[in-house]
């Protein structure tokens, strides 16, 4: 039976798989852009896959490592407390107990003081972040006129 005009038998050769005539010996235009899609996705996939791993990993060890540093932290903090104690009875042999924990509680409060001029001096050492401002400036000048050129500090 003689198929009508139009269907497959009247294409040329490779027109039915969506290759072109004359391309028969290699895939076509479109079979080779849903390859290279297939392909990026899976490797996009993998990659997100693997650094999901390396990273709950990394997550997990670094929660140890908080973990270990709060406790030391705490350790240090009761050190200091019975450190204190020893430090205040041992005064207090010489000149009264009372007046050995006066001492020691002094003593904190110029540590406290000291510690507290030292942090004001350096907060008042931070200034604006100026770079940025400046590339904010340029960004803003050059919304504003688009054919402008950016300024050659910035692009160092």
């Amino acid at each position: 039976m003689a198929e009508p005009l139009g269907h497959a038998s009247a294409r040329p050769a490779g027109a039915a798989d969506g290759r072109a005539a004359g391309s028969a010996d290699g895939p076509s235009l479109g079979e080779l852009v849903a390859t290279a899609t297939r392909d990026l996705s899976t490797l996009v996939r993998k990659e997100i896959e693997l650094a999901k791993l390396e990273v709950s990993g990394e997550v997990k060890k670094a929660g140890l490592g908080a973990g270990l540093f709060g406790g030391a932290g705490f350790l240090g903090f009761l050190a200091t407390i019975f450190l204190s104690i020893a430090l205040a009875f041992g005064i207090g042999h010489f000149i009264g107990v009372g007046w050995g924990f006066l001492v020691v509680g002094v003593l904190y409060l110029l540590l406290a003081g000291i510690l507290a001029l030292v942090g004001k001096k350096q907060i008042s050492k931070v200034g604006p972040p100026a770079r940025t401002i400046e590339t904010v400036k340029d960004d803003i000048a050059w919304a504003r006129h688009p054919t402008s050129v950016p300024d050659e500090r910035l692009l160092a």
